[in-house]
Parts: structure tokens; C-alpha cells; sequence
């Protein structure tokens, strides 16, 4: 969970502003967009040697 302290003589807006930059930081949406789905290392093992045989042969033909 993320905390703000909003100070004295600060408008929400910038308070507001500071909460987006420091949720953008922290990447959270990231984090729980990754968590949403569990994936078996074997499968990620084998999406990443798929797409590195896509990779080398899309760039070596060129």
C-alpha cells in the first residue's frame, strides 16, 4: 500500500501528482498484472527459447 503524507500548505493536486509518479515508480501495475496468472517455469522456460528461435530466425534472415 502506498502512502502519501499530504504536507501543510499543500494543494491536493500536488499531493495527487506526487501519488502517481511515486504508483508509476513502484510499478504496481505491473506486479499485479504478473501475479493475475500463475505460469509453471517449464512453460515460461519453453515462451522464452520459442521466442528466441523467433528472434534469431526474424533477424538473421536480414
Amino acid at each position: 500500500m502506498l502512502i502519501i503524507n499530504v504536507k501543510d500548505e499543500e494543494s491536493i493536486d500536488r499531493a495527487l501528482k506526487r501519488y502517481k509518479r511515486k504508483y508509476h515508480a513502484v510499478g504496481m501495475m505491473k506486479e499485479l498484472r504478473r501475479r493475475k496468472t500463475f505460469t509453471k517455469p517449464s512453460v515460461k522456460r519453453r515462451n522464452e527459447i520459442l521466442n528466441a528461435e523467433y528472434r534469431l530466425k526474424k533477424f538473421s534472415s536480414n
